[in-house]
């Protein structure tokens, strides 16, 4: 199993702008909807994908490796990017996501590439899911840590609330919960439909260990989510803050780019401002 050592945070930024890239390009070349949800967690996978998963592309299945999961699983394209950026199929094919027969779908499958753990997409399914690997890990003592990344919206599902309570009763400290904290679903403001706030001191009353950060300083995430397992036996649950459509600044903080797909001039635009300087293209 690959264990790698946290690259400095210009590498990570730029691996977050690759990211992003690649995803406006998908939703452009696709017509598929999520963009917004894409981008705001960018950040997050690179931290995760490049700085903090015990991981081997070349050995998908290794019975040691760190799980991610990707409770939302609308974001699918951003994963997909990720994966690709970090060897675990050609960068080409994304060319195919959300196209007629191709296995790289609008939410992710374990059959749509090599390194997706589970079919999300439905949420408040992903934190069940990654407690049950965290227990299943312990049982067979593997080193395996697990990685659940949520979205705020998806707060609102009872689901999420039993799991926490069952990973705080069983002292998963190889559990970590990642909130994108966009404060956007996709009929509204998140803490306008349903009450979240003070949404990090609800997973402290649920037994869990909770660490704010700024959702798009990948060091800071990566330094948070290093700290597994968490020394206090506690569940770890990170909140990000982070800004819907980050990246790209007429996307920023705008609901309708839940649903929409940039045109051919509003693609440019997105790529000129993503464009990754060289400075980090050296790293």
């Amino acid at each position: 199993m690959a264990d790698t050592t946290p690259p400095a945070w210009p590498a990570l930024a730029a691996a977050a702008a690759s990211i992003r890239m690649k995803a406006v390009e998908m939703s452009h070349r696709s017509r598929a909807a999520h963009l917004g949800s894409a981008l705001s967690c960018a950040d997050i996978l690179a931290a995760v994908y490049f700085g903090v998963l015990r991981i081997d592309p070349q050995n998908p299945a290794d019975p040691d490796r760190d799980r991610f999961i990707l409770s939302k699983g609308h974001a699918a394209s951003a994963l997909f990017a990720a994966l690709a950026l970090r060897g675990f199929f050609p960068e080409q094919d994304l060319e195919q996501y959300a196209s007629p027969g191709c296995t790289l779908e609008e939410h992710p499958t374990p059959k749509s590439a090599p390194g997706v753990e589970a079919a999300t997409g439905s949420l408040g399914h992903g934190l069940p899911i990654g407690a049950g690997m965290a227990l299943g890990a312990r049982i067979a003592g593997r080193p395996t840590r697990v990685f659940v990344l949520m979205s705020d919206g998806e707060q609102n599902e009872g689901s999420v609330w039993e799991a926490a309570m069952f990973a705080a009763g069983q002292h998963l400290q190889n559990l970590c919960a990642i909130i994108d904290f966009n404060r956007w679903q996709a009929t509204g403001r998140s803490c306008e439909v349903l009450c979240l706030e003070p949404l990090a001191d609800k997973w402290r009353a649920f037994g869990w260990s909770v660490v704010e950060v700024d959702g798009h300083d990948p060091q800071a995430l990566a330094d948070a989510m290093s700290g597994m397992p968490d020394p206090s036996g506690k569940p770890l649950c990170i909140v990000a803050h982070t800004v819907k459509g980050k990246g790209v600044t007429f996307m920023e903080d705008d609901n309708n780019w839940h649903y929409r797909a940039p045109n051919d001039d509003e693609l440019a635009r997105a790529l000129a401002e993503l464009a990754v300087p060289s400075t980090l293209d050296e790293q």
